[in-house]
């Protein structure tokens, strides 16, 4: 289900503990740094996924989704649309609850793969963002 509204979305940010961050950056000054560092500051487990690194923001950081041994809420995205299909691929396979696209990202094809598997789907949304908006600081 592509979930549009500010109440699906209050609903995700507040049923969701653990969260897959898919393209961590080490990198302070990005948005796949700060805006996990902000979910895990609001109490949200987050999973570094990125194959360059091995942990950050002291967790341990996983090369892929499939890599992770638990299960994960939520898998929020900071790659380009292009990676998106795959990604939502492996979501599903995973188990994931939410596919979750930051601001800037579209993909009908990754919408459409993890809405038929039964994901709720967010795009072109930064959760951070959202967070602050609909739960307050």
């Amino acid at each position: 289900m592509l979930v549009k509204d500010k109440q699906g979305m209050k609903e995700i940010l507040q049923e969701s503990s653990t969260v897959a961050i898919v393209g961590f950056s080490l990198n302070e000054e990005k948005g796949a740094h700060y805006v996990p560092k902000f979910l895990k500051e609001h109490g949200y487990r987050i999973v570094p996924v990125n194959p360059t690194i091995t942990d950050g923001l002291g967790e341990k950081a996983y090369a892929s989704l499939k890599d992770i041994p638990f299960k994960v809420d939520v898998v929020d995205c900071f790659r380009k649309p292009e990676a998106m299909p795959d990604i939502a691929r492996q979501a599903v396979e995973i188990g994931a609850k939410v596919l979750w696209m930051q601001k800037g990202i579209i993909s009908e094809e990754a919408s459409r793969i993890a809405d038929q598997a039964g994901l709720k789907v967010v795009d072109n949304h930064c959760m951070l963002e959202m967070h602050k908006e609909l739960l307050g600081e």
